[in-house]
């Protein structure tokens, strides 16, 4: 059995890849110098990448660039955005298996070369693994490349967000990549799955005893995900345009965190496992009901570069969703994200029910809140998890306070000994572990609970920026309350 056959049950952390060749499309684009570059050497740099291998950059002739250029991209791009600094025996080592192959559909001949010489310089028979960092109406056209030249055999591929932007657009996306790769070499990455926080859901639910008797209908009233980001659009006019928050936000990562935290214990921790119960969890998911969402727009945005001086694009999204399954059913999940919002956060609270008597007299100060009760999920780098609850405040009355319990993952582990999310992805990819990774039948079926809202979706609401979006939101989760702004 290869190592990619035994990896999904192991943890992929321990083992090294097999030999590849990694092309990158998209090699001079942003998330290459953000993410990749600086990722694939931090995994060097750990001992993390097969014992041989070769890095190859592709990019359309007008992008070309010689391999000299290329690695000094590469090294600015580690020396900006990575952990571990392009200095020493290890950049050198990381830097000489760096080359460039350009790629045109009709013009595939350089990078095809590229290919051959890396696999020369391995020996035997090293995997290939396709890394398209490449916008999404070029997904087809490299994919076919791919199946024409036949690159694609025996190789796998990672396709980045979005996943299609309906039903339609997503069947014939899964159609054109399963004609050249079958879907178990398929890697459709969301790199919020590959968070340490977000896989800790996993271990907090299915590890404690404490908890997993309580993560149901029975104690916990709502379920909240709240994803604002504090920056805007910086400049992606033409992308978010055509885009908006739910289809780049909601349906590729908070459904996504919503099937970690709803699904039901897999029978191991190996990928069929994992994603059959997450997608049952996406199979419970009732259509979207249009009445119980608000979309809102920044005030500003139609004034940036590129965009519509009438779009009704939204650059925020506030829903409520429910899981009609036994464990679910009637808690509703509450989800928001948008762009110039008053922080940057990623959180998951659930908020227990109260207790049926309430022998306490109830307490209108501002200390005594809606918080009260309530286990919080921060799952951005490096996160925490807490738990708030009603105490006695000290003194000769019987009077509540709230108080908390908190842990952080940086108070308790070295930050150096994880690993970022495109960085365990990719990891998981070469050892051809998927269960981090989303099925064609999951995406298609969030796509088709999608569909009410994106044919008739409402008008969006303007709201200030540095705000946490339009008043309506209040009215959509009462009669609760947003978990958010919490002070943190």
């Amino acid at each position: 059995m290869s190592s990619a056959a035994k990896s999904a049950d192991t943890d992929t952390t321990s083992q090294v890849p097999d030999d590849h060749v990694i092309v990158l499309f998209g090699a001079t684009g942003d998330l290459a110098r953000r993410k990749l570059l600086p990722g694939l050497f931090h995994l060097a740099n750990a001992g993390l990448l097969p014992r041989k291998y070769r890095i190859i950059g592709s990019a359309p002739t007008k992008s070309a660039l010689r391999d000299e250029e290329f690695r000094q991209r590469a090294k600015d791009a580690v020396a900006e955005f990575g952990m571990a600094k392009p200095v020493g025996e290890a950049w050198r080592a990381f830097e000489s298996a760096l080359s460039f192959g350009t790629a045109d559909p009709e013009q595939p001949g350089p990078l095809i070369a590229a290919v051959k010489a890396a696999e020369k310089a391995i020996g035997g028979s090293p995997r290939r693994l396709f890394h398209l960092a490449v916008p999404p109406a070029a997904f087809g056209s490299v994919v076919g490349m791919l199946g024409a030249t036949r690159l694609a055999e025996g190789g796998s591929v990672i396709i980045e967000k979005p996943f299609g932007s309906d039903l339609a657009s997503a069947r014939d996306l899964n159609g054109t990549v399963h004609a050249v790769f079958d879907e178990s070499r398929i890697f459709r990455i969301d790199h919020f799955l590959g968070k340490e926080s977000v896989d800790n859901i996993l271990a907090l639910r299915f590890a404690n005893g404490l908890l997993e008797p309580i993560w149901n209908r029975d104690h916990i009233s709502h379920v909240q995900i709240d994803v604002p980001e504090a920056i805007g659009i910086e400049g992606r006019a033409g992308f978010f345009e055509g885009t908006g928050t739910f289809r780049d936000m909601i349906v590729t990562h908070l459904f996504q965190v919503l099937g970690f935290v709803a699904m039901e214990p897999p029978t191991t921790l190996a990928a069929k496992p994992l994603r059959d119960e997450r997608s049952k969890v996406f199979e419970a998911m009732k259509p979207i009901d249009v009445a119980h969402v608000v979309r809102g727009q920044y005030d500003g945005y139609r004034s940036e570069p590129g965009v519509d001086p009438h779009s009704q694009t939204e650059t925020f999204v506030a829903l409520r969703t429910e899981v009609d399954n036994w464990r679910w059913a009637g808690v509703p999940f509450f989800l928001r994200s948008g762009k110039s919002l008053a922080q940057r956060r990623q959180v998951v609270s659930l908020h227990f029910k109260e207790t049926p008597l309430r022998m306490f007299p109830v307490d209108t100060r501002a200390s005594v809140d809606h918080r009260a009760n309530t286990l919080v999920i921060d799952f951005d780098d490096p996160g925490w998890i807490a738990t708030r609850f009603l105490a006695k405040e000290p003194g000769p009355t019987m009077r509540l306070a709230e108080a908390e319990m908190t842990f952080r993952y940086a108070d308790s582990f070295q930050k150096a000994h994880g690993l970022e999310g495109y960085e365990r992805l990719i990891l998981d990819a070469m050892l051809g572990n998927q269960a981090l990774f989303t099925r064609s039948d999951g995406i298609e079926r969030l796509w088709e609970i999608s569909e009410p809202l994106l044919k008739a979706p409402p008008e969006v609401e303007l709201h200030a920026r540095g705000s946490w979006g339009p008043e309506s939101i209040n009215d959509l989760i009462a009669p609760h309350h947003w978990y958010l702004p919490d002070g943190h």
